[in-house]
């Protein structure tokens, strides 16, 4: 049995951030990230699936949502005086601009809407075309013939020719095979054979740049759910990760 699964198309990532906020009934002053990232992400995931192309605003505004999510799983630390503060505030000053630009959208449409209604005058052409000829205008829009129709295919045709031989360039969006939620799955397997491991070596088998920031936000995650502890090694670059245990925890006190 085949299902069909219909999703709503919305105008852009902003407008599928507002409906979540609105379904959820939540404050746009302080917006619950986490949530709202697994949604906007599930989201794109449903449409990737349907082979629906995602655009790449969406793809943009989702990396935006990570970013704010890996700066408020980062530890808290008393304010600098030129601290940024808090990491949603450029969010939610964009969703609030945009929410007032969308208000005054069906008043832009009912005048539309208004001026479609209204007769158009009829003798344009007529008091146009003396008005050109007094000035010394051409009104090529007026005065088509199908020779200079074929001219301006015939131009458009080797402007398109010449641009396509300056922009080879193909751009291709790839998802990548990693998630944050597999990555804590691969960090807690490494650490049921030792007892510890280092950054460096849950990086070595993948030393791909994505990677290593999916293992990065997997391990602040574990560390925010208090499954694993962090220990300074001997390199200044490096750190130990231990398996979280109620032991471990005084010897560090300790």
């Amino acid at each position: 049995m085949n299902f069909e699964i219909k999703l709503p198309i919305f105008e852009g990532p902003f407008d599928l951030l507002l409906f979540f906020i609105e379904r959820e009934e939540l404050d746009i002053y302080d917006i619950p990230i986490a949530k709202i990232t697994k949604d906007f992400l599930d989201y794109i995931h449903q449409l990737e699936q349907m082979n629906i192309e995602v655009a790449s605003e969406f793809i943009y505004v989702a990396a935006t949502l990570m970013r704010i999510k890996a700066q408020m799983l980062l530890p808290q630390t008393p304010q600098e005086p030129n601290a940024e503060g808090d990491p949603r505030k450029e969010l939610v000053n964009a969703l609030l601009e945009y929410q007032r630009y969308k208000s005054v959208l069906p008043m832009l449409e009912e005048l539309e809407l208004k001026q479609l209604h209204r007769e158009k005058r009829g003798n344009i052409l007529s008091e146009i075309m003396p008005l050109a000829e007094s000035q010394q205008t051409e009104m090529e829009m007026y005065r088509l013939d199908m020779y200079k129709l074929l001219r301006v295919y015939e131009q458009v045709l080797q402007k398109y020719d010449l641009r396509q031989k300056q922009e080879n360039a193909v751009h291709t969006i790839v998802p990548y095979p990693y998630t944050i939620e597999s990555q804590k799955l691969y960090i807690l397997k490494l650490l049921e054979t030792k007892t510890e491991i280092t950054f460096w070596e849950i990086i070595e088998n993948i030393p791909l740049k994505i990677a290593i920031i999916y293992n990065f936000l997997a391990i602040l995650e574990l560390l925010q759910n208090q499954m694993i502890f962090l220990v300074l090694g001997n390199d200044y670059n490096d750190f130990l990760l231990k398996k979280y245990s109620a032991e471990l925890e005084l010897s560090l006190v300790d």
